[in-house]
């Protein structure tokens, strides 16, 4: 069935994307505002775009028309964030921190969440997660009521017990344990369920057809 985008509502067009583009990495995006005060919040409109730069982005919608998400706007006033992906073990208190407390409320604290400092830019990142990307302000595009924050990567944290080797940069991702956003307003997916499918060079995609 054909759904035509110019003729359906923003509502609408934003259902039939976030039910269809899944699993979606979700993460929490951790800033601070010039005075000092720390907001978390999940993000799964959130994915890593370049290797060099190391470039992620997420995309911040309005907390009102003509008014910037505390993300967003912690953002644009000082240039850092940092990015921590969800693991299983946190998936209850990662929904905690969506609730939409009043400005100023602490959602780490609410939530039931430690702190760690980061090691160069100001927000700290959430200790239960095993995986934390400080980031720097790339380039911030605007896409109509949304914000596309794209972040240059200067830091990676990675829990100990999720590196194989850490020399050769090898990671024990299945280690980590970390969820995906599926469809709906609360449904999630584990990434326990995994299929290997090695990518093929030339030589064997000839050889494979010349064996049919």
């Amino acid at each position: 069935m054909l759904f035509d985008f110019e003729t359906l509502s923003p509502q609408d067009c934003y259902k039939l994307v976030v039910s269809s583009v899944v699993p979606r990495p979700i993460a929490w995006v951790v800033t601070q505002d010039a005075a000092g005060v720390t907001n978390a919040a999940p993000y799964s409109f959130f994915n890593a775009f370049s290797s060099n730069p190391v470039v992620v982005g997420i995309g911040c919608g309005p907390k009102a028309p003509d008014a910037l998400k505390d993300t967003a706007a912690n953002i644009r006033a000082t240039g850092e964030f940092v990015v921590c992906l969800v693991p299983e073990t946190a998936v209850h208190q990662m929904n905690a921190t969506a609730v939409d407390f009043e400005p100023g409320v602490d959602e780490i604290a609410e939530a039931g969440l430690s702190r760690l400092p980061s090691a160069k830019v100001k927000p700290p990142r959430i200790a239960e997660s095993p995986v934390a990307l400080e980031c720097v302000t790339y380039q911030l595009v605007p896409a109509g009521e949304h914000t596309i924050v794209l972040g240059r990567v200067v830091a990676v944290h990675i829990a100990d017990d999720c590196v194989l080797d850490a020399a050769r940069c090898y990671v024990d991702t299945p280690k980590m344990n970390l969820v995906g956003r599926m469809h709906g307003r609360g449904w999630y997916a584990r990434t326990t369920d995994r299929i290997e499918v090695p990518r093929l060079s030339l030589a064997e995609w000839e050889a494979k057809k010349a064996s049919r």
